[in-house]
């Protein structure tokens, strides 16, 4: 279902920018318009990852660095089928991750330590998971796309409002208004597309890791902390926001059109859905990654045989 919204979403997308073109450009500012709006995304595509990871001051690690988080994708990639990311650590309290790169052969995750702090070894998973979901379902590729969209049609409202346009063009108010709002409406839309894409993320990164009470769990947390504990970096470069598993610069709990991200509690509850058509229940809360003996099922010496059994892992 989320494919076929983001499918829908897309073509909306296309069909406003058609229409807005030919209103305020015409055929020759439409195709100028879309060939900025195209060149600088490309331009972002390629380098966006790059971008990213400096702008959160991210540090590239391996198994000698990080040897349980580096083992840790490397399992989850293995599991997906698809190839081994480069893994990077924010140095960051507030708990949180992302996804960058332009193609499963040239992406990363990156963690922040404060989510090494907040998460037990399964729940960690599950995040690391979902990351390894917007990977390998393109979703780079998918937002890049309602990008150059959604600029190209900015680009054209501006262009007909300040230079003129074709000779059919409507009065001057019509011409203001479809100018201001042509914007806001595709900006709408790129929101409601990576809205999609994190559900599907959710879903998938769930069957990654074999057991959505985790990333259900992990959802929960990261949205406590993140409602607690400000990231001064994501503050500097608000632009980055939708790349977080949870918006870092706010909480909003619902799904509103101006959302990068769904409702935490509208996911957990879908995950909890999915966990019980795969037959999974709730799971206690346990300490962090990095707190000790009880850090999770995975790099604990004295873990009950319950809790080992919630997924495939154990």
């Amino acid at each position: 279902m989320n494919y076929f919204r983001t499918a829908l979403l897309l073509a909306a997308m296309t069909a406003l920018f058609g229409v807005i073109g030919l209103l305020l450009g015409g055929t020759q500012g439409m195709l100028i318009a879309l060939g900025v709006a195209v060149a600088m995304n490309l331009f972002s595509y390629w380098n966006s990852d790059r971008l990213a990871l400096a702008a959160h001051n991210a540090q590239e690690v391996d198994e000698a660095s990080a040897p349980e988080l580096y083992r840790m994708v490397r399992d989850l990639a293995a599991r997906a089928g698809m190839p081994m990311p480069r893994v990077y650590l924010i140095d960051d309290p507030q708990p949180n991750a992302f996804a960058t790169g332009r193609n499963p052969q040239n992406a990363a995750v990156a963690a922040t330590t404060g989510i090494l702090q907040t998460l037990t070894y399964e729940e960690l998973a599950g995040v690391m998971a979902h990351e390894l979901a917007h990977i390998r379902n393109y979703d780079t590729l998918t937002m890049t796309v309602t990008a150059t969209l959604a600029g190209a049609i900015s680009t054209i409202a501006n262009f007909g409002m300040f230079f003129g346009g074709s000779r059919e063009r409507p009065n001057l108010v019509v011409t203001l208004l479809v100018s201001i709002l042509a914007p806001l409406a595709a900006m709408v839309v790129q929101m409601a597309v990576s809205r999609s894409r994190e559900y599907e993320a959710d879903k998938l990164g769930a069957e990654i890791c074999g057991n959505p009470v985790w990333l259900a769990d992990a959802l929960a947390k990261i949205a406590g902390g993140v409602a607690q504990v400000p990231s001064e970096a994501a503050e500097r470069h608000p632009q980055t926001a939708h790349m977080f598993i949870i918006n870092p610069l706010s909480g909003r709990g619902f799904d509103n059109l101006f959302s990068t991200h769904p409702d935490t509690g509208n996911r957990i509850a879908a995950l909890m859905e999915q966990a019980a058509r795969m037959g999974y229940g709730s799971s206690q809360p346990q300490s962090g990654f990095l707190g000790g003996a009880q850090a999770g099922p995975w790099g604990s010496q004295n873990l009950s045989n319950q809790s080992r059994s919630r997924g495939p892992w154990g």
